[in-house]
């Protein structure tokens, strides 16, 4: 058995994601006032009372993220005395700092104040409704990529460049997002059409993981630059180059290119796949990683730990020979 380690990115967020945890998971509750303390605010009145509009705020949603996942994580690591290392570990866009931190490269502390600090520079980086984003369901990457070159080198009706725009999220076999200027996303999505793929505009504030976001690169190596990078405990494929990486040296560029450029996820999970992963645990809130593993992979055994009884049911999907409960439980999580 090979196993890999999953974390979600943005989008995943939602109120109240891993109050039950707080209920009965010590280690969970001290991830919480870890971040809270870290970021000089709690945090954890977000993520548990909302308002949803505030958690879904970029600068708030990342730190949010990740502190949930590694709550998730820390209550797992309580239940079972011997989790096993993963074989790798990958997250999706900003879920690479949770798999960082899985790993013992980043501590809490570090990953929750520079996603903080990295949702703020990515949501400045454009001006409110210059960018956008889109799904295009349907197309090979091949040909999006060679639409998207297109539409950046031509003009408009009235000769102005359409501007930016590029595949920025590879998430699965035709489902590629588009990232980009407002005109520019428009225009492809109406190429898609006409070939028949299906074009989805995204609720996003700002255009992610496409040359818009230089600006918010920047702010990112700045702010990596007060951290420390620990050795790695196991190999963490980055999402901008599709490969695993143990070197701490490499760590903090893998994370500034990831900023503007495109997250290679269903590459990662391929990758991940031919190095002989037969299962696949997504840590921290929403299934939506389990879904694109299924479409990539689908040999691959795949299962969601976001609440108590998804911790409980890590006995049935890894072998009981593999897990083995804490010796100092008087109690189980239901």
């Amino acid at each position: 058995m090979q196993v890999a380690w999953l974390f979600p990115g943005q989008g995943s967020q939602a109120v109240g994601m891993g109050k039950d945890l707080l209920d009965v998971s010590p280690a969970a509750c001290d991830v919480f006032a870890r971040a809270d303390a870290a970021l000089g605010e709690p945090i954890s009145k977000i993520i548990l009372e909302g308002p949803e509009d505030a958690l879904t705020l970029t600068a708030n949603a990342q730190p949010a993220l990740v502190t949930v996942s590694i709550a998730v994580l820390a209550a797992m690591c309580e239940q079972y005395t011997d989790l096993p290392k993963p074989r790798f570990a990958a997250g999706h866009s900003l879920g690479e700092y949770s798999a960082l931190v899985a790993a013992g490269a980043l501590s809490l502390e570090d990953a929750v104040r520079v996603v903080r600090a990295r949702g703020r520079a990515m949501q400045q980086a454009t001006p409110p409704g210059r960018g956008a984003m889109a799904a295009i369901m349907g197309l090979d990457a091949s040909r999006l990529e060679e639409m998207c070159s297109s539409v950046a080198q031509d003009k408009d009706t009235e000769g102005n460049p359409y501007g930016v725009v590029s595949c920025a999220n590879f998430n699965a076999p035709g489902q590629i997002v588009i990232a980009g200027t407002a005109g520019a996303v428009a225009r492809v999505c109406s190429l898609a059409g006409d070939e028949k793929a299906r074009a989805i505009p995204l609720k996003v504030s700002a255009p992610f993981h496409c040359a818009l976001m230089a600006p918010a690169a920047i702010a990112v190596r700045e702010e990596l630059d007060k951290v420390d990078i620990e050795p790695l405990a196991f190999p963490v494929v980055a999402n901008v180059d599709a490969r695993p990486n143990s070197d701490p040296l490499h760590v903090k560029e893998l994370l500034v290119r990831q900023v503007d450029g495109a997250v290679r996820w269903e590459q990662a999970i391929r990758l991940m796949h031919a190095e002989g992963i037969t299962h696949v645990i997504e840590i921290g809130p929403g299934k939506v990683l389990a879904g694109l593993c299924k479409r990539i992979a689908k040999d691959m055994k795949v299962f969601s730990v976001g609440s108590c009884a998804s911790v409980l049911g890590l006995e049935e999907f890894l072998s009981p020979a593999v897990l083995r409960y804490s010796a100092k439980q008087g109690r189980v999580y239901v």
